[in-house]
């Protein structure tokens, strides 16, 4: 057969190897530059996405639970429920306090949760004069998406919990100087309170009233502006003098009694300093009692490098606490999102091991030589450089769109890795073939761009379609999920574009061009059409003839074989219920 004639179409592959000093250029540098995006990609170990959940609380000291719940509780929902996308409308309400579990939907995109959240304050407050007086509130708590990625424990052994706090605090201002940190918060705080225990009994012997003693203990403790005195210079602020500055003022305060005798309030009253009772939040560690310190890590950061920041800052503060006083570290997750990490590289090395090993037997097996069969490793290395070179690009693609590295985008960096050979083996066995045939490798380069670029892009889309519904989900499962979407399609159409472009250059370098042999009419002497000596097809294998007779034998029996395709169909649906569904495979990862 003759050589075909080249079509006058735009041919890629023919336009690199044109430009074979662009495209040395773009291949290095974007090789390059995806090493480079590598490291700046922000590390963690979940994606980020947005939590579309906030929390009312509202406190009304001394109401019963019926009526916070007719007068208050009733109230907010009425109102919550005029707000954009609202979904859901828990609420629970207890003597002296309401508290509301308001849900948006699912379908709001992330953009719009910060405003519904506005919306929100906006329509309570202004409201808010429609609730009874000595409410206190609402407060309002919609920052579920802090994750304390780190945690610290402050063991003080010997020192009282002010002291301790007093600690946590110069600690937390530490911290927070740290790159990356986004938010420090201390749990298991004691917040310290004065306690005036007044005998019942003893206001009855001395004819007291108890409402009295507090209104004369507000006046005495009150802030009060007194006015000012404006003098040439300046303007000198005047105040009211006699606020507590010690318990044993407040044990000396004068109490005036019914007969207009004076007490000291310590003569009636226990007065004594101490710790709310019981405590709201109690953080224990082996055993004591201990402040816990949360780190959470601003958004788009890398993990790994703030663990490594925090581990210099918690070296120097442990060198500035007093003795007695040390900072323990409980969780310490970027050591398990470097583990991850280097599972995934682990499992990418293994990956291209063995698709270089296929690659090298596939493409590369021929007959002849000393044992009747030799490897020639040219094309396996072709197939061998595409894969750090889409896998750099799609490095660049994420690190411009902003998607990191996490348990998401690494698990669909390994999905696409057993996808994005697929061209680069149909380009490169293209070109081993027609070069067998007798084209030159110019010529077999842009014979496979005319003859596969299109199926492959074809199939490239198909496969990248069927990520759709994850891309396309409006959903938070969706918006957690999306990497699986993004990276996955970014690196199959990034591979196509490497097999049509930089995979033709690479095979005009590293491949081979074999002696092919002669057609069978060449053989007996016959040349048909005069092409005895010219380029031809290379099918006359044991395993192309299996494979043909295969088909043939499929094509025959087609309605056995549509039957046996639809009923293999049918026992993979029916199979696939029988699989237990699970959204992720449960932690392995011990907690602390």
């Amino acid at each position: 057969m003759s050589q075909i004639e080249p079509s006058k179409r735009f041919n890629l592959s023919r336009w690199a190897l044109e430009h074979s000093a662009l495209t040395r250029y773009l291949m290095v540098v974007l090789m390059v530059l995806g090493c480079a995006a590598y490291f700046q990609l922000g590390q963690d170990e979940d994606p980020p996405f947005t939590f579309r959940a906030m929390v009312v609380r509202t406190y009304w000291p001394g109401a019963t639970a019926q009526q916070v719940a007719e007068q208050v509780t009733d109230r907010l929902e009425r109102t919550l429920q005029e707000v954009p996308f609202a979904d859901k409308i828990r609420s629970y309400s207890k003597p002296g306090e309401s508290q509301i579990i308001f849900q948006i939907k699912d379908s709001s995109r992330a953009a719009d949760v910060p405003g519904v959240w506005y919306a929100v304050r906006k329509k309570i407050g202004d409201m808010r004069g429609t609730l009874p007086s000595g409410i206190q509130g609402p407060f309002f708590n919609d920052d579920f998406g802090d994750v304390y990625g780190v945690i610290y424990a402050l063991e003080a052994d010997g020192f009282s919990e002010a002291e301790r706090k007093v600690f946590a605090d110069d600690v937390r201002q530490q911290l927070l100087r740290v790159p990356d940190v986004a938010k420090v918060e201390l749990f298991g705080v004691q917040d310290e309170k004065v306690f005036i225990e007044v005998s019942a009994k003893r206001l009855a012997q001395l004819g007291l009233d108890f409402s009295a003693v507090l209104a004369q203990l507000g006046q005495q403790n009150a802030v009060e502006s007194a006015g000012a005195v404006q003098t040439p210079q300046d303007v000198l602020q005047v105040r009211v003098g006699g606020q507590f500055q010690a318990v044993e003022e407040l044990r000396a305060m004068p109490i005036r009694g019914p007969s207009g005798a004076q007490l000291r309030l310590g003569d009636i009253a226990e007065v004594r300093r101490g710790y709310v009772d019981p405590p709201s939040v109690k953080v224990r560690h082996q055993g004591q009692g201990v402040i816990a310190i949360g780190v959470s890590m601003g958004k788009g950061g890398d993990i790994i490098a703030l663990g490594k920041a925090l581990r210099v800052a918690t070296a120097r503060i442990n060198a500035t606490l007093p003795v007695g006083a040390t900072l323990a570290q409980v969780q310490d997750q970027p050591v398990a999102v470097s583990d991850s990490v280097g599972e995934f590289i682990k499992v990418l090395i293994e990956a291209v091991v063995i698709v270089l090993a296929v690659s090298f037997v596939a493409l590369g097996l021929h007959k002849g030589g000393r044992f009747g069969w030799h490897v020639d490793i040219r094309p396996g290395l072709v197939v061998g450089i595409t894969i750090p070179l889409v896998l750099a690009v799609t490095f660049l693609a994420m690190w411009y769109w902003g998607i990191g590295l996490h348990k998401i985008s690494l698990g669909s960096l390994i999905i696409a890795l057993g996808l994005l050979v697929d061209d680069a083996i149909i380009a490169v066995e293209m070109m081993v073939r027609k070069m067998e045939e007798g084209y030159d490798k110019v010529r077999a380069a842009t014979f496979a761009y005319e003859i596969t670029a299109m199926p492959m892009l074809t199939g490239t889309l198909i496969t990248a379609a069927g990520f759709l519904p994850i891309g396309l989900a409006r959903s938070m499962t969706g918006e957690y999920t999306f990497a699986i979407f993004a990276v996955t399609v970014i690196a199959l159409v990034l591979s196509w574009f490497v097999s049509v472009y930089f995979v033709p250059y690479l095979g005009t370098l590293l491949l081979k061009s074999r002696p092919h042999a002669a057609p069978a009419s060449a053989v007996e002497g016959a040349p048909a059409g005069g092409h005895g000596d010219g380029p031809h097809e290379m099918f006359d294998t044991a395993f192309y003839n299996t494979f043909r007779r295969a088909v043939n034998w499929c094509v025959a029996h087609r309605w056995l074989t549509i039957g046996a395709t639809v009923l293999i169909f049918a026992l993979g649906i029916v199979g696939m219920g029988r699989v237990q569904q699970q959204f992720f495979p449960d932690s392995s990862r011990p907690m602390p």
